[in-house]
């Protein structure tokens, strides 16, 4: 569905846009008041933006909806401008990414027979098993590493950094220049072809975000083979449950890493997991902390020293199909094991081309500091900096370390332009009462992304407080499946109070009531009725698909169901409310438990919190709240009475927990979210062991205690 911008009435009102149906009932209710954005983009700044030079080129060549590189007169000019380029995007597919793939000048070193061949959903393979999904420019070939490097191309660049490292034990930030990133990579190469490494080989890294997890990406995609990665501080079972999917033909790891002041040695995970994966055929000894190569292992500085064979002639990239596997990310894999999701090589350049060039606006003069793990899709989002030649800045180390300002520091250290980080890195901050925008120069920070969780009205209202007034910030949705964002940032948009501004180029997203009926201004499932070329390819080792189609496609036949509960408003923006399979159902309203979270974490007593609604066998309904207390704070009945107020008066009385219950601390993924279906199954009666996959938690003890308080309540 093509949004649109509210139409304006007599009285200075708004109306609900009309809504495309596609054949199905639309369900339009009252507009939401139109309150005054948090910020507005210069208006002369706005039209300067590669996504207005992006749709003036494109009205011309391709069909694109005309605009003026002028100035929008106002919010509402500027709105429908966008909603009319959005529409264009998801309506007229072939259209715009082939405007994508010339606007960003992607090299086809043979040319595509078509762009989208079928337009059917990825799981229509199942139906016709002479396919495997969506066909996205058939024909073409082409190499993700090759787009990279080749602004390494430009004498230029030789010496300007490609990648600014951090870690906690350095000082100033290291610079990788361009030239050198170029050199390593080539060389990595060259040793991986030398030991017969080439297309569909695996290769497996236990890195953490570090200059040298970017070399060997490129290079694994230079040479044509796959890449996956974990981060180190999985442990090795979390890591086996995913590594062994893919039987891996290299290993590359580090000997341990640094985090929140301490060195954390990981030389017993390497060797358990060297034991479990018995496909390997070379492994590679990255020594952070300074340990000599286990036995049988290669050393990586001899590996990125040029001196390879090879390492020194003409650069050399595979040449791929478009839809040849580019890497394997991974769910989180909260219940059996984690998702092996497959994203290809063209499907993620163009997407990741269109976001960080056109949402994002990046460019050779950014510097882009998205805070991330190599366990996490935003580190493969944060490489794709370099796409558009931008210097990417990576960081090894701990969030809090020494101070809760750390990433702040960062960021102002580096010259970041565009800064990303978690939502709940930012109410940490808020929590903290830091004032970064007071004690450091961020002056160069032109835009703030988050991701992860839906950030609160608090955590708009808190950056624009403290760290800048005249910021963009860009939250945005997405997730792991497809490696980037159906919502996010547009830069010719206002800001509004705890809304992302828009849907993203070529992201055919609606909010759906479950007959499959779109609405606006209602909560609703977010559902994608068009294809977007990183969407996965299927999931390793799901030959038929079956494990696939359930995931994305089973509660809407040919259509993508994310998971995510959703509002789309009437003037285009969008709320995201939480995860929709944990959604509480009081009476017959659906409640999102991040409305509940924004809530309650104000209090300034509760450190975080956890929402469950449990169906019972006898047709009730139970909601308790979990808190963990901040220190000092103690749950007595005047912190539970407050706790209830601030719920019934700022959401409703249905939003009141049955219960609150003080608990040492909450479950969550590997990579930091909050889990709340597992707990839910395990109050509902399933063992422990069958709710979750172990591996896949940080502190499995804290799920023990809903285990113990569901035997207490059955007695």
């Amino acid at each position: 569905m093509a949004w649109s911008a509210p139409t304006a009435q007599p009285d200075g009102s708004a109306t609900s846009p009309p809504v495309p149906t596609t054949g199905r009932e639309t369900t339009t209710v009252s507009t939401p008041p139109q309150d005054q954005p948090l910020w507005r983009p210069n208006p002369a700044r706005a039209a300067a933006t590669p996504l207005v030079a992006f749709q003036a080129w494109a009205a011309e060549n391709h069909g694109a909806p005309a605009a003026p590189l002028a100035p929008a007169d106002d919010d509402q000019q500027a709105a429908q401008r966008y909603a009319d380029l959005h529409a264009w995007s998801t309506e007229d597919l072939d259209r715009f990414w082939t405007a994508i793939t010339q606007w960003f000048d992607v090299r086809f070193t043979q040319a595509p027979d078509a762009v989208l061949a079928d337009p059917r959903m990825p799981d229509a393979f199942l139906a016709d098993e002479t396919r495997t999904g969506s066909q996205w420019f058939p024909g073409a070939r082409l190499n993700y590493a090759e787009h990279v490097l080749r602004h390494s191309e430009d004498p230029a660049n030789a010496d300007r950094p490609a990648i600014l490292h951090v870690d906690e034990t350095s000082g100033d930030p290291v610079p990788t220049t361009w030239a050198e990133l170029r050199r390593q990579v080539l060389s990595f190469a060259a040793a991986l072809r030398a030991r017969g490494i080439g297309p569909h080989d695996r290769v497996a890294a236990y890195l953490p975000n570090v200059p040298q997890a970017v070399v060997a990406l490129l290079a694994t995609n230079a040479v044509g083979a796959v890449w996956t990665s974990c981060a180190p501080d999985f442990g090795a079972r979390s890591v086996l449950d995913r590594f062994q999917q893919l039987e891996p033909d290299v290993l590359i790891a580090v000997d341990g890493y640094h985090y929140g002041g301490k060195a954390h040695d990981r030389t017993d995970v390497v060797a358990e997991l060297r034991r479990e994966l018995p496909s390997l055929r070379t492994v590679v000894h990255v020594p952070l902390l300074g340990g000599p190569a286990p036995e049988g292992a290669l050393d990586w500085a001899d590996l990125v020293s040029g001196r390879t064979p090879g390492a020194d002639g003409e650069a050399e990239f595979a040449q791929l199909p478009f839809d040849h596997p580019l890497w394997v990310l991974y769910s989180s894999g909260t219940t059996g094991l984690p998702k092996p999701i497959v994203q290809s090589q063209g499907g993620i350049l163009v997407e990741h081309l269109k976001q960080v060039g056109l949402h994002l606006g990046l460019g050779p003069q950014d510097r882009f500091f998205w805070f991330t793990s190599t366990g996490w899709m935003m580190w493969n989002f944060l490489v794709a900096g370099l796409l558009v030649g931008s210097t990417i800045v990576t960081y090894d180390g701990s969030p809090g370390h020494p101070d809760a300002g750390a990433l702040w520091s960062v960021a102002a250290r580096t010259g970041t332009t565009v800064f990303g980080t978690s939502a709940a890195y930012i109410g940490a901050s808020r929590k903290a009462e830091l004032h970064p925008g007071r004690e450091l120069d961020l002056s160069a920070v032109r835009c703030i992304g988050t991701t992860g969780s839906p950030l609160p009205p608090d955590g708009f209202r808190w950056i624009y407080d403290e760290v800048s007034e005249d910021v963009w910030l860009a939250s945005v949705s997405g997730g792991t499946d497809v490696c980037s964002c159906f919502v996010g940032g547009v830069p010719t948009l206002p800001v509004h109070l705890g809304e992302i501004q828009a849907p993203c180029l070529g992201a055919a997203v609606e909010s759906w009531d479950v007959q499959g009926h779109p609405h606006i201004d209602t909560v609703g499932e977010l559902v994608v009725t068009k294809p977007l070329p990183s969407m996965p390819t299927g999931f390793w080792n799901d030959d038929k698909g079956t494990r696939f189609h359930d995931s994305y496609f089973d509660m809407y036949p040919g259509i993508w169901r994310h998971g995510d509960w959703i509002t789309v408003t009437s003037r285009g923006t969008v709320v995201i409310h939480g995860r929709s399979d944990s959604t509480l159902n009081r009476q017959g309203v659906r409640m999102g438990s991040s409305d509940i979270y924004e809530v309650v974490e104000r209090l300034p007593e509760i450190a975080e919190s956890l929402v469950i609604g449990l169906e019972e066998p006898d047709g009730g309904y139970w909601m308790p709240l979990f808190v963990v207390l901040a220190p000092g704070a103690e749950l007595n009945d005047d912190l539970v009475g407050r706790i209830r107020t601030a719920l019934r008066t700022e959401l409703s009385p249905r939003h009141v927990p049955d219960e609150v219950i003080a608990v040492d601390g909450l479950p969550h993924t590997l990579t930091g979210k909050r889990i709340e279906v597992p707990v839910k199954r395990i109050l509902s009666g399933t063992p422990l062991e069958q709710a979750v996959n172990p591996g896949s938690v940080d502190r499995i003890e804290h799920l023990r205690f809903f285990e113990q308080l569901r035997l207490d309540r059955r007695a």
